[in-house]
């Protein structure tokens, strides 16, 4: 089943329909420097206007890259607490709206 929303796919092939906030964290917490190094989060569709990635940094900690085409909007961020990014994102997804999907 194609999720309603949005999916997460992680590097090493964890997929979510639609997560929620606990599951990005999550994702998030599953994060290594070897084998699963980051998670990207759009609308399940092909070619979305939006995206926003997680991905682990070398020295520690995440960097956070938010784009999204539609309002022509690109942020990157870095970040260390792995609950206040998922939230950050929760938030931010849900500002996309359906229209945007």
């Amino acid at each position: 089943m194609a999720a309603r929303y949005y999916c997460a796919d992680s590097e090493n092939g964890n997929h979510i329909n639609d997560p929620s906030e606990d599951a990005l964290s999550m994702l998030i917490g599953g994060l290594n420097d070897s084998d699963n190094t980051f998670v990207v989060v759009q609308p399940d569709r092909d070619d979305p206007a939006w995206f926003a990635s997680v991905a682990v940094l070398e020295g520690g900690g995440y960097e956070v890259v938010r784009r999204d085409t539609a309002r022509d909007e690109h942020e990157v961020t870095t970040g260390t607490s792995i609950d206040r990014i998922a939230k950050d994102l929760t938030v931010w997804m849900a500002a996309r709206g359906t229209s945007h999907l």
